[in-house]
């Protein structure tokens, strides 16, 4: 059976909740350390067909020689659960640098099988 559109709005509004920070990863899925990296804190929007997206971009520091191929949702500034996330176009920083993960183009998809 598929899922009403207010249904998928309210697992996303809920299941966002369990996310207070956003972390950037490589590509074998390691999250970045080092030169100022840190998890950054979101806040979410409201659902809107099954998606919730960041109200604001991320900005994170980035290390020479760090590469950056994804993003991740976590419980907490450190440890915590990871809750995956999604790849993103990979770049190698040759030098230290700034990453922005758009609001726009981040989010949480919910849709019906």
């Amino acid at each position: 059976m598929a899922m009403l559109v207010g249904y998928l709005n309210a697992i996303a509004t809920s299941g966002s909740a369990l996310i207070t920070h956003l972390g950037l990863v490589d590509g074998a899925g390691t999250e970045l350390t080092g030169g100022g990296y840190a998890r950054l804190p979101v806040t979410w929007g409201a659902a809107a067909s099954g998606t919730v997206k960041p109200t604001a971009n991320a900005v994170f520091t980035v290390a020479s020689g760090a590469v950056v191929a994804g993003w991740r949702g976590y419980t907490a500034l450190t440890g915590g659960t990871n809750y995956g996330g999604a790849a993103l176009t990979q770049i190698t920083y040759a030098n230290p640098g700034t990453y922005t993960l758009t609001a726009a183009t981040s989010g949480i998809s919910h849709s019906a099988v």
